[in-house]
């Protein structure tokens, strides 16, 4: 017998809001991810077998660290492996973006490579020879900008099936962008968790900026789910609660929970930058 489908969508959601906690891998041990360079280092004997296994992926993975922290010689070097496929299919498109990265840094060597190759892809993507895409983990900060926390959704909301706008419309709704808000009702954050809907979303530290963005939207996905997408219902659900929500049949007679579900369904239809922006 097959497990439901709100069972399934939960334990999805349950694992997907404890992931990217702690994600190191074992051959990156004293590797700075502060220090690009060093990382190409390693990157290379990865590449090409010197004194470790050789594994092309584990030396994507490290280019791709050293690239986004704007090392041109690991944006050339990725540029490299995608044009000449070794490991991998030949990828044209993602080898010319990362030649045009490597050429906007000054790099000629990369800039005569992109007169070779077709239109660069849209964005510079790290592929693994699976033909998955990496991406860095993402790394918690106790105390948030909101351009950081635009980006943590700009990442994050397409895991959870969620438009950014809507997520930063929330977290705006909710806390301002203030990572200590905490209510008279006890719920904590950027999202505002309760320590019950914390829990239930697999959420280790309530007070934790990154957990407690994918605890709110683990929340948010579920409640859109079972409301059958009705983003209005949803969002008086996130407010004063599914339970009500279902008790009245449509969203709950309160003054302020009406009023919220007009002002994030208003914020929503902006620019992700301008919710961000506190104003």
């Amino acid at each position: 017998m097959g497990i439901p489908k709100r069972t399934f969508s939960m334990l999805l959601l349950l694992s997907v809001a404890t992931t990217g906690l702690a994600e190191t891998p074992q051959t990156t041990a004293g590797v700075s991810a502060a220090d690009p360079a060093q990382l190409v280092q390693m990157a290379q004997r990865h590449e090409h077998g010197e004194g470790v296994t050789r594994d092309i992926d584990t030396a994507i993975r490290l280019y791709c660290r050293a690239a986004q922290a704007g090392s041109a010689d690991a944006q050339y070097r990725l540029g490299w492996i995608y044009a000449n496929g070794r490991d991998l299919q030949g990828n044209e498109a993602a080898a010319a973006a990362w030649f045009q990265k490597a050429a906007a840094h000054g790099d000629a060597y990369a800039a005569r490579m992109l007169r070779r190759l077709p239109a660069a892809a849209p964005q510079a993507h790290c592929i693994l020879a699976s033909g998955r895409f990496y991406r860095e983990p993402l790394r918690s900060h106790p105390n948030p900008t909101p351009q950081l926390i635009l980006r943590w959704v700009q990442r994050l909301a397409p895991e959870y099936g969620l438009d950014v706008p809507l997520v930063l419309a929330v977290i705006r709704a909710e806390s301002n962008f203030n990572p200590r808000a905490l209510s008279s009702k006890n719920a904590r954050g950027l999202m505002q968790l309760i320590p019950a809907t914390a829990r239930r979303f697999g959420v280790r530290d309530i007070w934790d900026p990154l957990q407690n963005i994918r605890g709110g939207m683990a929340y948010l996905r579920w409640l859109l789910d079972n409301f059958a997408g009705n983003e209005g219902l949803a969002l008086a659900g996130y407010n004063a609660g599914e339970n009500a929500v279902e008790r009245y049949r449509g969203i709950p007679p309160y003054a302020q929970t009406r009023n919220y579900v007009r002002k994030v369904s208003l914020w929503r239809r902006t620019r992700p930058e301008r919710i961000a922006s506190r104003g």
